[in-house]
């Protein structure tokens, strides 16, 4: 016999595994687990390890518990793998919520209800001050953090299975973009055109970049010439310290052809930052920042940010957020009958997919507009002769 299940008391079971003998010793290998559930639960969970067992991936699983298996895949495989934001994140959530709620299970004994029990509470009661739960989107959150975690342990052979494939995690809805009108843009750039933040906030109207990529945008990535800049960097803040470094996937890595009146714009707007720098007794160099400081440095994040908002408020406009400039940019493209893959191309998304399922809003609108010019392409000539050979409906009657 190679396995056996035996039970210990009411909920709970045995599991024994024997798996060979040891080729030094001669004794036979077993491995004890207990599992809390029902007989079929134990069963699954012996067929589990034979299964291992015959695929030559078992590993006698050592007393780790959850809590210790995610410290480890944070400091070992996100610390290297991962950005220092996203580590930074990760280390939040599972030090905040998920250690404390299943990080004292064992993580050879980590069930599916054990994850769904939490995501329960989460949902009701979840915040670490007490005050009810967390949103759907941040539970959907820790479970791809999970999800991720166990993935690992189930690579580096530590566990059989990754129990969160099981779950069913909350699904949120997604959040409401705002789109600019014309009248909205055009009360909005005139409260702007007052302030420091006009060229930054028209070029990521203009171009739909992300805040982080315009301004990691230095002057050597800017062609006036030829009306087109390249993005190749994102700039955050970390802890009050200001991070450069490539965007995450090589879609984001593009070149963004600019309108004539952004290049206008920005040809103005140069050489303005020309004379500043000159009268500071330094000259601008390709290496600067296009949208910086006085120290040179790039505009901070959450200033912009803010500013943005100050604008729509005193705009009389409803609330918007600066992302919602690259939202709107899309749109107006999509509507102008731009072909999505040459706006999925300007975002900087990593597939064409992404782009239709977020302006979703805007495909029944592009589908009657074809539908139109469709109609306009069939000459009554045409129409003539689909129909000639036809009778109509009223004859014979």
């Amino acid at each position: 016999m190679r396995g056996s299940i035996r039970q210990r008391n009411k909920g709970s079971w045995e599991v024994c595994l024997d798996y060979g003998r040891d080729p030094a010793t001669g004794k036979r290998l077993r491995h004890f687990e207990s599992v809390k559930g029902t007989k079929k639960d134990a069963q699954r969970r012996l067929h589990e390890l034979l299964l291992s067992v015959d695929q030559g991936s078992f590993i006698k699983p050592k007393q780790i518990t959850l809590g210790e298996w995610l410290e480890n895949w944070l400091n070992g495989y996100v610390a290297t793998n991962c950005s220092p934001k996203t580590a930074q994140s990760y280390q939040s959530e599972v030090h905040c919520h998920l250690t404390p709620a299943l990080g004292r299970i064992p993580l050879a004994q980590l069930q599916p209800q054990h994850v769904q029990n939490y995501y329960s509470h989460a949902l009701s009661q979840g915040r670490a001050d007490g005050k009810g739960g967390l949103s759907k989107r941040t539970v959907l959150y820790h479970h791809c953090i999970l999800f991720e975690a166990l993935n690992y342990a189930v690579r580096q052979g530590v566990v059989a299975r990754n129990v969160a494939q099981a779950v069913d995690p909350p699904r949120p809805e997604r959040k409401g973009m705002t789109i600019l009108t014309s009248e909205q843009l055009t009360k909005f750039w005139n409260c702007a055109q007052e302030t420091p933040y006009y060229e930054f906030f028209y070029t990521l109207y203009c171009t739909g970049l992300r805040r982080g990529e315009g301004l990691a945008l230095r002057w050597r990535n800017v062609d006036l010439d030829m009306a087109c800049f390249f993005v190749v960097e994102t700039a955050y803040k970390l802890n009050g310290t200001y991070i450069i470094r490539q965007p995450k996937t090589a879609k984001s890595r593009r070149g963004v052809a600019l309108p004539p009146s952004l290049a206008l714009l920005l040809r103005e707007y140069k050489a303005r930052r020309e004379i500043e720098r000159l009268l500071l007794g330094k000259r601008l160099t390709d290496d600067d920042f296009v949208f910086a400081d006085a120290s040179g440095a790039p505009l901070n994040p959450d200033t912009v940010t803010h500013a943005f908002g100050k604008l729509i408020r005193k705009a009389g406009l409803p609330h918007a957020r600066l992302h919602d400039l690259r939202h709107t940019h899309a749109t107006l493209m999509l509507k102008e009958g731009i072909h999505p893959k040459i706006v999925q191309e300007r975002l900087g998304h990593s597939n064409i997919a992404t782009t239709l399922d977020i302006y979703s809003h805007v495909v029944p609108g592009l589908q009657e507009a074809a539908a139109e010019r469709f109609d306009k392409l069939l000459t009554r000539e045409n129409v003539g002769k689909m129909s000639a050979g036809r009778p109509g409906p009223d004859s014979g009657r």
